[in-house]
């Protein structure tokens, strides 16, 4: 069954000297409307404890046009302007359900430079673009065409630390699933390789960060001997995020490819539930972590497998995949980090990110056949000893237990089998 999904389309275009100073001065006024309705709401708050609405920001960005000092906001198109609203909107939304802290103020050279313009604002005929405000379509290099039959609803321009604009127009588009496959795959994130597949297979980490390290070290260095506000200081600080924009670019793409190959080649793809911002403060392999950049790989794995019809098993970071014997279940007490290969007491010899693999991918599709989570066993010990210490005796731990209220499903799954469901 084809599905159909909103898919946004990213695009590198080349402005006129007109269309560069007209979305300069749009960048500006939605960064300044979206501190200003920030400054209002937390004034009100904190004084009055009153939450205020979208539409009482939209009043107020009213009043502020026919101000004179702020008159220069009737000069660019108010969709950006609505839309900085509605996103500042969504911010207060997200912090009062807690799932985000709260909105911070827009900086002229911190944040990403954008304006997003509704179908209203923007005028599409005949494959060319032009926005509101503007007299000639932009100038689009089409790396691939947009989907038949469709136009875009919303169109996103920024602008990068590098200097580089970018046009991203969110479009409909139909997504045929994949083929239905019968294989499944456990997938274990590392540093030295990226992922350890549980076929055996390890595809190594290219470390983009680390080859472009020298480059990047110059780059800054230079920065660091110029004049802070002089011109060369700022062709110094554009070469600085070039290097960072070729690393991304780069790592990005690797990520995009390895994600699709797997989504394309496995029905069921298993992953650990890594909590990256946790592990990130080790200072020692900070820099290595977010190099590997496992939370973008596991959102391009989540939003593919919708796609394509797969399905996507997230196991508890609790899991002890790496320490339990794939063959008899018994689970080590301790495993140093620098440790890559070990032998169970039951004489099998493991690579550990192989193992570990194996041990995500049978636990994840006993999740998956019984609908409970994969979770350690935590219970308190009725003979005195630590949880942990129980762990360690059997493989109890990978099968999955169910929440409070759910109805208990037999469930036979062999921790040491990777298909047997």
């Amino acid at each position: 069954m084809t599905l159909h999904v909103k898919r946004a389309f990213k695009y590198r275009f080349y402005p006129t000297d007109e269309q560069e100073a007209e979305l300069a001065r749009t960048f500006g006024c939605v960064r300044l409307v979206y501190n200003k309705a920030l400054e209002e709401r937390t004034r009100a708050w904190r004084g009055e404890q009153r939450r205020m609405t979208y539409v009482q920001s939209s009043a107020s960005l009213t009043e502020w046009k026919r101000a004179g000092e702020l008159a220069f906001l009737r000069d660019v198109s108010s969709v950006p302007l609505q839309q900085a609203l509605r996103h500042l909107q969504t911010a207060f939304t997200n912090f009062f359900a807690q799932r985000a802290k709260y909105p911070r103020y827009k900086s002229r050279k911190k944040s990403r430079a954008s304006a997003e313009y509704t179908r209203s604002a923007f005028t599409w005929r005949g494959g060319r673009l032009t926005l509101a405000k503007m007299t000639a379509p932009l100038d689009i290099r089409w790396s691939r065409p947009l989907p038949d039959d469709t136009e875009p609803t919303t169109v996103t321009v920024s602008r990068d630390s590098a200097g580089r604009w970018f046009v991203s127009m969110l479009c409909s588009d139909r997504v045929a699933p994949a083929a239905v496959t019968a294989d499944a795959v456990g997938i274990d994130a590392g540093i030295t390789s990226l992922v350890a597949l549980s076929t055996g297979e390890k595809v190594s980490n290219p470390r983009y960060e680390r080859r472009d390290r020298g480059r990047l070290a110059k780059a800054q260095r230079q920065l660091s001997r110029r004049a802070k506000g002089s011109a060369n200081r700022e062709k110094a600080r554009r070469r600085v995020a070039r290097v960072h924009a070729r690393i991304s670019d780069r790592r990005k793409d690797f990520l995009h490819k390895l994600s699709t190959r797997l989504v394309r080649e496995n029905q069921t793809v298993v992953i650990e539930d890594l909590a990256v911002r946790s592990l990130i403060k080790n200072h020692s392999l900070a820099r290595a972590i977010s190099d590997a950049s496992w939370a973008q790989l596991r959102s391009m794995l989540e939003y593919k497998c919708a796609w394509y019809g797969r399905e996507l098993v997230v196991i508890d970071r609790c899991f002890p995949s790496s320490k339990l014997c794939g063959a008899c279940g018994i689970v080590r007490e301790s495993l140093l980090l620098s440790t890559r290969e070990w032998t169970c007491r039951c004489g099998t010899v493991h690579d550990r990110d192989v193992n570990a693999a194996r041990n995500i991918l049978a636990a994840g599709l006993a999740a998956s056949a019984c609908g409970g989570d994969v979770r350690p066993q935590r219970e308190s010990s009725r003979t005195g000893r630590s949880s942990m210490k129980q762990e360690s005796r059997r493989a109890t731990v990978g099968l999955p237990r169910l929440r409070a209220g759910e109805d208990a499903k037999p469930c036979v799954v062999p921790l040491s089998g990777t298909s047997q469901v």
